[in-house]
């Protein structure tokens, strides 16, 4: 009995020896250690390791906040537009004024576009060199390339089907009255819109036709039912008649208001009329010293303004068409360009 006393005794002084503050600071440990194990949101693996050593959050990765790349929009934005701009100044260049006041002017537009496509170039290939994404730089020289290629094709085409012949006919004289009975082809050398006298009309029983691939088809331009010494004023078509009988449908050949003629321009297609008028010498027992040829018509300012609107057009036509069709490339290179990690 005095031993089991004495060891009650001793636990009670061990109880009494636990200080107040030792159990406040053990009871405000627990629930500081429960709250932050219950702060973490279920199924989180933050601060933890995946099996191999991998983070679940690399710095890297394409995941973390922060971290997406975003599109480059200046490279974006100057691919859309510098391109249609080259191509609009040299289409500009080939096709109007410029190339027929100063042709190596506008060829030096075709050099610089060039040039500037070389320029894109080079920075592709250095870009590389350092390991930057060099993909919007060969874009741009792609772009750059078509751009000034097809300005030049098809800006030199323009003129040469609509603006030539308007400037051409623009920068020669007018004559009115014109008697081919009195006048000889010698004096209107510099004619480019003649209006022929009253009583001026086309000879069909002379007309004649000239073929090499297509059809040069003529018909003398007579006042009245006079034979004239010189048949210098011939009214031309190309594909308008059967070249076997005299059946000229060129022009407004049957318009009988038709007094008028706008000079032919086409250098290319004045050799093969000249045939024409020589097989006519010979067919009709004719003479012709220096004969003009013009397209017969009533109105020759309405088809010379004509030429003018046409060219126009085909300009607008064709810098609207470039810009939807390089703005369809540039999108299909932002898919193409994101698919495989390159914006």
């Amino acid at each position: 009995p005095r031993f089991a006393s004495r060891c009650d005794s001793a636990a009670r002084a061990r109880k009494r020896s636990v200080s107040p503050s030792s159990q406040r600071g053990r009871a405000g440990r627990a629930p500081a250690t429960e709250s932050g194990s219950m702060s973490k949101p279920y199924g989180s693996f933050q601060g933890q390791a995946m099996p191999g050593g991998m983070d679940a959050r690399a710095p890297g990765s394409v995941f973390a906040p922060g971290k997406r790349r975003r599109m480059n929009l200046v490279a974006i934005c100057i691919n859309i537009f510098v391109p249609w701009f080259t191509f609009s100044a040299i289409y500009a260049g080939m096709s109007f004024s410029l190339h027929y006041q100063r042709p190596t002017a506008a060829w030096l537009l075709v050099v610089l576009g060039l040039f500037a496509a070389g320029v894109s170039g080079f920075l592709s290939v250095r870009a590389k060199q350092r390991e930057r994404d060099e993909m919007w730089y060969m874009f741009s020289t792609v772009a750059l390339l078509i751009a000034t290629i097809a300005a030049a094709i098809f800006g030199d085409m323009n003129f040469w089907f609509n603006m030539q012949p308007y400037y051409d006919i623009e920068n020669l004289n007018t004559y009115p009255s014109v008697s081919p009975a009195r006048e000889k082809g010698q004096q209107l050398m510099d004619a480019g819109r003649v209006y022929f006298a009253d009583g001026t009309g086309l000879d069909m029983r002379k007309a004649m036709g000239f073929k090499n691939l297509d059809l040069y088809c003529v018909a003398p331009i007579v006042h009245g039912e006079e034979q004239l010494a010189s048949y210098d004023f011939w009214a031309v078509g190309v594909n308008c008649c059967s070249g076997v009988s005299s059946d000229f449908r060129c022009g407004e050949f049957n318009n009988p208001h038709a007094r008028s003629g706008l000079r032919l321009m086409r250098d290319d297609q004045r050799p093969f009329f000249r045939l024409a008028v020589q097989q006519a010498e010979a067919a009709y027992n004719i003479k012709s010293t220096h004969p003009l040829f013009f397209y017969w018509m009533q109105d020759p300012v309405a088809e010379m303004n004509s030429y003018r609107d046409d060219g126009f057009k085909y300009y607008l036509l064709g810098i609207f068409t470039h810009f939807a069709f390089n703005l369809f490339c540039v999108v299909c290179a932002i898919v193409g360009f994101s698919k495989i990690g390159r914006y």
